[in-house]
């Protein structure tokens, strides 16, 4: 693939799931040697949406502090996608697992918080995350007759509280 097919968005694609599967793949591998990241690119299925893993040693470098540089790679490959293809459609990529092994982190963090609150009568208030980690928060308790959870703040200050439910 030409490097200018990336950042031009050159050739437009029929978008089926193998073809999908197939641009995302190539942009992604393309990033990455231009980047001189030294990885393998693989696509655990051409359903959408399409998961691209990347596979390989040290590739701290992608994911950043908390995910947000894998984060940004990964709306820079949907944005290439979508150029090539002229649709918009989901993709997912992550490094070793990370974005797995963090959910399952923050859900363990979730419940844990969950019986402090319960324990202490008194809410918790965690860090600031990005959207789709509150998500995991939320849903991780949202069967807990005992606790309820909101967020408070703005933007990149947003963060969830874990507090008793009233009654």
């Amino acid at each position: 693939m030409e490097e200018s097919e990336i950042v031009s968005g050159a050739k437009p694609l029929s978008p089926p799931e193998a073809d999908i599967a197939r641009v995302a793949t190539e942009v992604l591998q393309t990033l990455l040697r231009l980047m001189g990241v030294t990885c393998v690119v693989e696509s655990s299925s051409a359903e959408i949406p399409v998961s691209l893993d990347i596979e390989g040693d040290d590739l701290g470098i992608l994911i950043g502090r908390r995910g947000q540089t894998l984060s940004c790679l990964q709306y820079i490959v949907r944005l290439m996608v979508a150029s090539r293809l002229r649709a918009w459609l989901p993709l997912n990529v992550d490094v070793c697992g990370y974005k797995e092994h963090r959910r399952d982190s923050l859900q363990r963090l979730a419940l844990r918080l969950a019986e402090q609150v319960k324990l202490q009568q008194r809410s918790i208030t965690l860090e600031p995350m990005p959207p789709d980690e509150r998500r995991i928060i939320h849903l991780a308790l949202a069967d807990d007759a005992e606790v309820v959870t909101h967020s408070i703040g703005e933007g990149e200050d947003r963060k969830v509280v874990i507090l008793l439910k009233r009654g």
